[in-house]
């Protein structure tokens, strides 16, 4: 019987591959069309039409992604888990038939069906799975992962509503369920089979195992289910195909039958809400404790699962012999989100594996890798103790037990320095104890890493310079970086065909081949083209930013765009400034050799932050005065882009002309936005802050607009700054203030911003607004001058584009695997 099932496997292994021209691809079409979604000659539903398609699409990753698996396993190389808690995936199916080749027969079989192509794809909703920079530098990386061929599997959370949808009423932020999942998702494949039980609260016992040997255990626990899906996560034509797993809650049972039966039905169900509860809403609002202890839920699911899932491969390989484990397994701790997984490795050794501490610690402290992404103390994840000891007591006595062995190695290196020793604590003390995870992932962690280089300097410099002095070998930097195949080559298609005439399509793997445009800088003829596919994309956001908001884009003006989470430390309130201080100078007739100015400002404020908010009320309201106002015409338009997102900005990074940067020095880890933009031909108007540093290095400082305090002198300015004296001093200040103070802007709404004047005046202020207002309008005022010479600006954003090499997640992924993961490159049989 068994040869039989093994001869059977082996006629579904041997199965001939798909075709690929376009004939095939509409045979396929139609079919998942009638068979696969039972649709008839009598049906118009657009959205059955994209499933049919992405259907067709999937069919030829399948084939792929089952010959990497073989490849991998053949191997039995070392592999790397990329645990994060945000994978911001935008849409899957142009990315995946650009990775595919398939772009020209897709076109070709859509034509031949009578069908747009680029409609069904704007039909695709975007996989909303994080919150901003985070979660789409994850999904870069797995992207760069799968083009270099190496084993590397992605770990996060299938949240059932993705980042909210954000609606603007009345100048307001307003927040709506994204249920991305609304028809499905074609591109999962579910694996039940692979299903983990995650524990929660209970208590930790000691007993004695059958040896005699007195051990832990976790016990009276509250269960709940992590249920795999699985999305195939392409190579640029290679036939590497892996695997993005994202894990769903479920109860371990449906409902008390009993319960139910006796005709409790709310509380017969209460146990599967709450277990369903943890993959519901990607990151709720952690200002309650509910919405706390449900964070802390969310990070516990992801790392639980995903470890013992990997233990799960580790032992239906090799056993239980865990000797080998370090050298062929490495997990890359995306933030501090998933870094209680250093305590959960622990804990499945020891409790389930039975290796003694020291032992699981080795193994441990040799798998573990963190990325740290901030300089903001307030954002390192910290718990209460009572919390953490609630939901995860077994957790916590590890914790206390890694803790103890640390302090003690902290005592032997500086005797007698208690300072230190609290200081460098896991558990802080103070009238509510807490766990410092950052502190967790950096002990249990074989590499520290940041993002950028000023970043990675600053926190062996400030936030971490004790354990810096402890283990310098630990810290590195990897500077961030975007996929191009989805930041050009797919988003951007007028310039990437430009490019591909030019110097051929190399660059789509190997970013640097683009320096080998600098010397067609003089060509004129090249740089009209250059310009012209500049202003075709400017004309395709402008029809995006009249059917969103309703205002008038001229493609011939400047369009300055800043596009990211609404923050204060990003000072969306800086640009809004000089907003009102163009806006003020048209108003007075200061506008002789005028520019032309766009202003587009978009990002999500997280639900509960208030100032946040208020700047987007703030933004909307000037928009409302300057867009209305017939004297000032086509000389300045401004919009608030609502419902910010990876589709969105596919439109809009490759239409913009300058791109805002505008962090206070010091508070930004890297930034990505800016590496879209300069990868797409915009000029970038910057302060000194994160990765802005390196791409000013990269183009040269006459093409970057540079201003503001450098981080140095951002410290250097606490305790004496006074803000209204530098706004006394400077009459253009002065009248934008006052315009603001006066209720110009919110004249039915008195008081309205008198919280953000309050800010900007404070002098208490971290973010030094004012002190960087003339530095950055002097800076804007270079730029309009410079926009004016479009022979020179067409030149300069030649050479952003062609310097912008060094920002290819590739080169990103390469650095991570030369220096940390060590993983060998393993291409499929196929390829």
């Amino acid at each position: 019987m068994s040869d039989d099932i093994v001869s059977h496997q082996q006629e579904i292994t041997d199965v001939p591959p798909l075709d690929k021209d376009a004939a095939s691809l509409v045979k396929g079409i139609q079919r998942h069309y009638l068979r696969t979604l039972g649709q008839h000659t009598e049906s118009h539903a657009n959205h059955y039409k994209y499933q049919a398609l992405a259907y067709t699409i999937r069919d030829h990753l399948m084939e792929n992604w089952k010959d990497t698996k073989d490849a991998y396993l053949k191997k039995d190389g070392k592999r790397a888990y990329y645990m994060s808690l945000e994978f911001l995936m935008g849409r899957a199916l142009g990315n995946a038939i650009l990775n595919l080749g398939l772009d020209d027969n897709v076109a070709d079989a859509m034509h031949q069906l009578g069908l747009s192509y680029e409609e069904k794809v704007e039909l695709e909703r975007d996989a909303g799975l994080g919150n901003g920079g985070l979660g789409r530098l994850a999904a870069c990386f797995i992207d760069s992962c799968a083009t270099l061929s190496l084993p590397v599997t992605g770990y996060g959370i299938r949240y059932e509503y993705g980042m909210f949808r954000q609606l603007i009423h009345n100048g307001y932020q307003v927040e709506e369920p994204d249920h991305w999942l609304n028809y499905g998702n074609v591109w999962e494949i579910t694996r039940p089979e692979y299903t983990q039980r995650v524990h929660f609260g209970g208590r930790s016992e000691r007993y004695h195992d059958d040896q005699g040997k007195v051990r832990m255990r976790w016990t009276d626990t509250q269960d709940v289910l992590a249920i795999p899906y699985d999305t195939p996560i392409p190579g640029y034509k290679n036939h590497t195909v892996n695997t993005l797993r994202l894990w769903k809650s479920a109860a371990t049972d449906e409902f008390d039958l009993s319960e139910f039966n006796a005709g409790d039905y709310t509380e017969a169900v209460s146990a599967k809400n709450h277990a369903e509860d943890i993959s519901m809403v990607l990151y709720p609002n952690d200002a309650s404790e509910n919405g706390k202890e449900l964070r802390l839920r969310q990070q516990y699911f992801l790392a639980s699962a995903s470890i013992k899932d990997v233990l799960r491969q580790w032992t239906r390989e090799h056993g239980e012999d865990f000797s080998t484990f370090a050298d062929k397994n490495v997990f890359q701790l995306n933030d501090t989100h998933p870094t209680v997984s250093v305590a959960e490795l622990m804990r499945l050794l020891m409790d389930e594996y039975r290796l003694e501490w020291d032992d699981a610690w080795a193994i441990t402290t040799k798998t573990m890798a963190y990325t740290n992404h901030t300089l903001l103390p307030e954002a390192l994840e910290r718990w209460p103790v009572h919390l953490f000891g609630r939901l995860l007591p077994r957790l916590l006595d590890i914790i206390y037990g890694i803790n103890a062995q640390f302090l003690s190695k902290v005592a032997e290196k500086w005797p007698g320095d208690v300072e230190r020793q609290r200081r460098m604590s896991i558990i802080e003390e103070g009238d509510v104890q807490q766990v410092r995870m950052a502190y967790l992932a950096i002990i249990g962690s074989f590499s520290v890493n940041g993002v950028a280089q000023l970043h990675s300097d600053l926190l062996v410099e400030g936030l971490f310079k004790d354990f810096y002095d402890m283990w310098p070998e630990k810290f590195n930097n990897k500077t961030n970086g975007v996929t191009q195949r989805r930041w050009m080559a797919w988003c951007n298609k007028p310039l990437s065909s430009l490019i591909n005439n030019t110097i051929g399509d190399a660059w789509i793997t190997d970013l640097q081949q683009l320096r080998k445009l600098a010397p067609s800088i003089e060509n004129a003829e090249f740089r009209k083209q250059w310009a012209d596919c500049k202003r075709e994309n400017k004309v395709r956001l402008a029809k995006l930013v009249k059917s969103t908001c309703g205002v008038d884009f001229a493609p011939d003006a400047m369009f300055d765009v800043q596009v990211k989470r609404i923050h204060e430390y990003k000072r969306q309130l800086l640009n809004v400034l000089h907003v009102i201080h163009l806006y003020d100078r048209i108003k007075r007739g200061d506008t002789e050799n005028w520019t032309p100015r766009c202003v587009l400002i978009g990002g999500k404020a997280a639900p509960g932050y208030y100032m946040a908010k208020q700047i987007i009320k703030l933004v909307s309201n000037v928009a409302d005065v300057v867009n209305h106002d017939p004297a000032v015409g086509d000389k300045l338009k401004v919009v608030f882009f609502p419902n910010y997102r990876v589709s969105a900005m596919e439109v809009i990074c490759p239409a913009a002309d300058l791109s805002e940067q505008i962090s206070t020095a010091g508070k930004e880890a890297s930034g990505t936005g800016n590496m879209k933009f300069m990868m797409n031909g915009a000029l970038t108007i910057g302060t000194l802050d994160g990765a802005n540093i390196e791409i000013r290095e990269e183009v040269g400082d006459e093409n970057f607009f540079l201003f503001g305090l450098t981080a140095e002198e951002v410290e250097k300015s606490r305790g004496h700054y006074d803000p209204n004296a530098i706004i006394a001093s400077d009459e253009d200040f002065l009248r934008v203030m006052n315009l603001l103070e006066c209720g110009h802007f919110s004249q039915f709404e008195p008081g309205l911003f008198a919280g953000i004047c309050g800010a900007i005046r404070s002098c208490n202020d971290p973010w030094l607004v004012a002190a960087d207002f003339r530095s950055y309008v002097d800076a804007q005022q270079r730029a309009a001058e410079a926009y004016r010479d479009q022979e020179s600006w067409v030149k300069m954003s030649i050479l952003n584009t062609a310097y912008s090499g060094k920002f290819s997640t590739d080169r990103t992924m390469e650095d991570y695997n030369r220096e940390i993961w060590k993983l060998q490159s393993i291409r499929p049989a196929s390829a």
